[in-house]
């Protein structure tokens, strides 16, 4: 049995199309966790999948955060923990917020074009 990325779609989209899908928004959602506030990879996990995406694991996550921190879009900052090892925490850099912003602003205007593409095909809100 396949796990899906986006519980919700099984249905609808396979496996493939799923991780396709998610390779292009899976920075900026972690970008936007981080926006918040500090955290650190297993916490970005957890909200990862309180918001749905609950196949996300950490294979997947650290190579972004990586990534994403040799862009200058993080920063990475080794803190003690109360419970157990230290943690690396992650925070936002003005070039990270820069992106996240055109990321945001990209994100709305494909949402904009696909709401208008459903709408005028009159797909909206009907079943597969």
């Amino acid at each position: 049995m396949a796990l899906f990325l986006f519980p919700f779609l099984h249905n609808y989209m396979d496996l493939t199309q799923q991780t396709q899908l998610l390779k292009g928004i899976l920075e900026g959602c972690i970008l936007l966790i981080i926006s918040k506030e500090k955290t650190y990879g297993y916490e970005i996990i957890i909200k990862l999948h309180q918001y749905g995406l609950t196949s996300v694991s950490d294979g997947s996550i650290y190579p972004i955060l990586l990534r994403l921190q040799k862009k200058g879009y993080i920063i990475g900052t080794k803190q003690k923990s109360s419970i157990g090892p230290s943690r690396k925490y992650y925070s936002l850099t003005i070039k990270g917020r820069e992106y996240l912003n055109g990321f945001i602003k990209n994100w709305e205007q494909l949402c904009y074009v696909m709401n208008k593409l459903l709408e005028k095909n009159n797909i909206r809100n009907k079943d597969a």
